[in-house]
Order: structure tokens, then sequence, then C-alpha cells
């Protein structure tokens, strides 16, 4: 008999938005004249902008033609959709990194879980806690994490850094022994970016003890505060140390069209491996890269028109956050986030559970959100909503809001 991968079953129920998914299909199935307003799922709402459209039109002409007709992908992506990442998102913002340096794929998902694979099956993890559970999940899966705590819902082998309102939401390097160091900025699901410095010693942190830093930003878009940095290569010496997750999903609403890029400096070595090199043999090995339609709309997004289109569409759901942070306040929730990113992260009323909030939230209001628990330890006790609702939905959820009693 065929042995199955046992770390599959120490992994706590099912994944969080599946589970999310199965309680809001089962309310619906019960109450199907309800009018249910879902602000949970970090998904766009908003259409493809027209830059990209007719980008995807024209690369779509081209697949029909025998003289333009592509096939497989290079490893690492087409060199027209590298050159225009390393000139927009880092030189032209001082950060030194090639074409040859960056690595697209079909979504920062896909490489938040892929990154793991690359590293020793005895390296340690620190996560951001609350955070993106893709990181602990996929790395539980090659059994780096040991066991799970259900009563304390930790395992017992990753380092948690804790994100709370006592701190800011800003995590400190770990006092514990980690190889593998994950953080978003602007965090998914607080909603809070980290300031230059507090980043900055997070890469002098790593530099020191040898760690490798796996940055995603995926949100980074929405920042607006002149102090918190776009990319980790804005901090000195995280060429060496840092690996940088990016996604066209929310700055460019790809979720449907998958399209993301990881950074990988040639500088960066560990045990005298160049990671750049290991990854792109990993890729060479596992994909077969994202596709040429797609990847042409990815370089339409870096258009004068695409910018431009995009800079609206990214206001729209910024104007949606500012919409449900001040309906939140004036409802008298304590409430975080949405300033530099698309996440509102609230705190449960009454010390309600998340879960009990997300049932109570669903059945007097009938909105939908994401409990702050599947988020990891820190996430206990608060709650999520998103703003990439449309602005109709985010005003109406704030008008029940005030209405009901939760």
């Amino acid at each position: 008999m065929a042995p199955i991968n046992e770390n599959y079953a120490k992994l706590p129920g099912n994944y969080l938005f599946s589970t999310v998914a199965q309680k809001v299909e089962a309310y619906r199935k019960a109450n199907p004249d309800a009018d249910i307003i879902r602000l949970g799922i970090g998904d766009v709402t908003k259409p493809l902008a027209p830059a990209i459209i007719s980008a995807l039109h024209s690369a779509v002409d081209e697949m029909g033609k025998a003289e333009t007709f592509r096939g497989y992908a290079p490893d690492g992506g087409y060199p027209f959709l590298r050159e225009v990442i390393a000139e927009n998102d880092y030189r032209a913002k001082g950060c030194d990194i090639s074409p040859d340096e960056i690595f697209v794929s079909d979504g920062a998902k896909s490489d938040s879980a892929h990154i793991q694979e690359i590293f020793g099956k005895d390296a340690r993890i620190a996560v951001s806690d609350p955070v993106y559970p893709v990181y602990v999940d996929s790395n539980a899966f090659a059994g780096r994490c040991g066991s799970y705590n259900n009563e304390a819902q930790r395992w017992d082998r990753v380092v948690y850094m804790p994100c709370t309102a006592e701190n800011g939401f800003s995590p400190e390097p770990p006092k514990e022994e980690a190889d593998l160091i994950y953080i978003c900025s602007p965090n998914n699901p607080t909603g809070v970016a980290m300031k230059k410095d507090a980043l900055q010693r997070f890469v002098d942190h790593a530099n020191r003890t040898g760690a490798v830093i796996l940055y995603d930003a995926a949100y980074e878009a929405y920042i607006q505060e002149d102090d918190v940095p776009h990319s980790i290569y804005e901090c000195e010496g995280a060429g060496t140390c840092a690996i940088e997750l990016r996604s066209f999903s929310k700055n460019a609403g790809f979720t449907g069209l998958r399209l993301g890029f990881a950074v990988i400096p040639k500088a960066l070595v560990r045990g005298g491996v160049s990671l750049n090199a290991v990854w792109s043999r990993f890729q060479g090995s596992s994909f077969n890269g994202a596709p040429y339609i797609v990847q042409r709309a990815g370089e339409a997004v870096y258009s004068p028109e695409g910018k431009a289109q995009l800079k609206e569409q990214i206001e729209g759901y910024r104007a949606n956050a500012k919409i449900l942070l001040d309906g939140l306040k004036s409802a008298g929730y304590e409430v975080y986030g949405g300033v530099n990113s698309p996440y509102v992260w609230l705190r449960t009323p009454g010390g309600m559970s998340s879960w009990e909030f997300f049932d109570r939230l669903l059945e007097k209001a009938n909105i939908v959100g994401t409990p702050g628990s599947g988020f990891g330890p820190c996430g206990e006790g608060y709650f999520r909503l998103t703003a990439f609702g449309t602005p109709e939905n985010s005003v109406r959820a704030m008008e029940r809001i005030a209405k009901v009693r939760l």
C-alpha cells in the first residue's frame, strides 16, 4: 500500500477559507432569502483595467498566428516582463535588482507555499502572528512544524512573533533560533505595515544569524505613509538575507488570471550555495511558466495607461477601507489597519471568540468576515474585514452593523 505523508494528518481542520465558505453555504441553504454581504475572502471585485484587456486581446491574436505563436514560457519568465518589473518596482525606487533575479510565477500563494522546498527539512521557521496561514501550512506539510497543540492553537516547533495591539501589530525579531523568518507587510490580516526602522532590525538580525527572510509584499500598492517601505530591498543589507514575494492579484486584479513573482538576489548565499541558482533549478523542474498572454497582461500593468487606470482602482479600494474604518469606529469598535492595506482588523466585542463573532455577524447582519484565530494564536479575539467589496456593499455593511446589536 502506498504510504501517505503523515504530516497532513497533523493539520488542524480544513484550510481557513474553506471552512468559512462551508459555513456560509450552510447558512445560505438554511436562509435562501438572506442578502449576504461578503467581506471575508480578499478577492477583488473591480474588472480588469482597459489597458490589461487590450494587452490580452493582442496576445491572444499573436497566439493564433504561426509566426507569433508561443509555446512553453522561459522558466523564470519572459524577458519583457522581468525587465519592466526590475525597472519599475526596483531600480526606479533605488533598489539594485536585475531582471535575472526575478522569477515569474502563477501567483504569490504558489511561491509562498513552494519556496520552503529549497530549504532543509530541519529548518526552523518563525512567523508573524497572526499571519497568512499558507506559510505555516506549507512547512507543516514538509514536517518542519512538529506537533499541533489544539488547546494552545500552536505548533511546537514554530517560533511565533506576536503582533498585538500592545506592540502596534509590528513584530520583533525572534529571540529563539529561527532559520526562515516569514514577514507579510502590509500584513494580512491585521492591515498594519511595518516602518522602515522596524524592518531594518529584521534585516540586521538575519544577516547576523544567517537566517533567510521570506518577505511577502503582496499589498505594497496600498502603502500611503512615507516611512513604510514598499520593498525589503529598501533596507541596507537586504540583498544578502531576503527573498521578496510579489503578486499582481491585489494591485491589478489578477486573482483570476494568476501572476506573481519572487525576487532572489544573487548575493543571497547560504552554506556556499546560491539561492538564486537553487530556485532557478526548482522552477525548471516543477514549473512550465505562466501563460504568455498573462505575462503580456502583466507587462501592461507598467504602461502609462495601465498605471493610471490601476491607480484609480486602488484608490477605490482605499475609499472602501475608509468607509469600513469610519463605520466601525462610529459603532464603537476598536479598529486597526485599513490605511496602508485593504484589510481592517477589529477586536471582537464582549469577549466573544473569533468564530462566535463570525456566527453572530452572519446571523444578525448577514455579513461575512474572517475569524482572526484562523491566522494564528494572536488572532483570537479579532476579526478581519476586506475592502475589496463594492462601495455600495461597504456602505450597506456599515449601516447594518450600526443598527444591529452584536
